[in-house]
């Protein structure tokens, strides 16, 4: 049975491929229509995350890990902010993967990785992540097919391992269109506020484009699985990106069946003067 807002349609099922040139990133499927409507059930949706990430920690039981990849401007940030604006920090951290450098570089490239994963109590958010190395890496060439397709066995058996040892894994690729995205980098240029963010080397990827949509579709049709599976978001609407990810973020806690823990003792009879 489907969700009554229907995200499981932006599942890829294992062995299936993603077919992104046939996914619409302004689409929403399934969800209200009106921009109001979406940010009120997304505002909903904030306050049922906070409260199971407080069931989540108090139970000390369960651990989840989100990953979040999209091209530049596919709204990684922003959907941390919004889908969490609400939760208390205790028990909820972000990473973000740079280029390896230093003691990374003397490890394998999962090391890293393998380092931030969340322990039991906690939601982790990779904001990008371990499949930078199958993606940036393959679109420049620095490692060849073969390592590449070693790298999707690898990764599917650690992030099997996680899941294995009670981490849930929700992973998000953030499908924007290449229309939106000169948008959104124009509209950092534009804005003295937002020009920070710019960086000529995004101009460089954009060219790139139709090398990254196919190794983004590859990555994905080789990894999404019953155990860590991938979600592609349309992304176009941050309303919609943000509705459709808190949905499926609550659909994973509530289905966890989380109890607040029962005290070693009776408490029953303290009053406190």
């Amino acid at each position: 049975m489907e969700s009554p807002l229907n995200f499981t349609r932006y599942r890829v099922k294992p062995g299936s491929l993603p077919d992104l040139a046939s996914r619409d990133p302004a689409a929403g499927n399934g969800l209200p229509a009106g921009k109001e409507e979406r940010l009120a059930r997304s505002a909903e949706l904030a306050g049922r995350v906070d409260a199971l990430q407080d069931l989540l920690y108090a139970e000390h039981l369960h651990k989840v890990l989100i990953v979040l990849q999209g091209m530049d401007t596919s709204g990684k940030d922003g959907t941390i902010r919004h889908v969490f604006g609400e939760v208390d920090p205790l028990g909820v951290r972000a990473i973000s993967f740079r280029a390896p450098a230093g003691e990374e570089l003397e490890h394998g490239y999962l090391w890293r990785v393998h380092r931030q994963v969340p322990g039991k109590g906690e939601i982790v958010i990779f904001n990008r992540s371990h499949y930078e190395d199958v993606l940036i890496t393959r679109v420049h060439q620095w490692i060849d097919q073969a390592e590449c397709e070693r790298r999707y066995d690898q990764i599917n058996d650690f992030e099997r391992m996680l899941s294995e040892t009670g981490t849930t894994i929700l992973k998000f690729f953030l499908h924007i269109s290449k229309d939106e995205q000169r948008s959104r980098l124009q509209a950092r240029l534009d804005d003295p506020a937002k020009r920070w963010k710019f960086n000529p080397r995004d101009l460089e990827e954009r060219k790139k484009w139709d090398k990254y949509m196919q190794a983004y579709e590859d990555a994905i049709a080789a990894t999404s699985s019953e155990w860590a599976p991938w979600y592609v978001v349309p992304s176009d609407s941050k309303s919609t990106r943000n509705l459709l990810v808190s949905s499926i973020l609550v659909d994973a806690l509530e289905g966890l069946k989380m109890k607040f823990p029962t005290p070693a003792e009776d408490y029953s009879k303290i009053v406190v003067s």
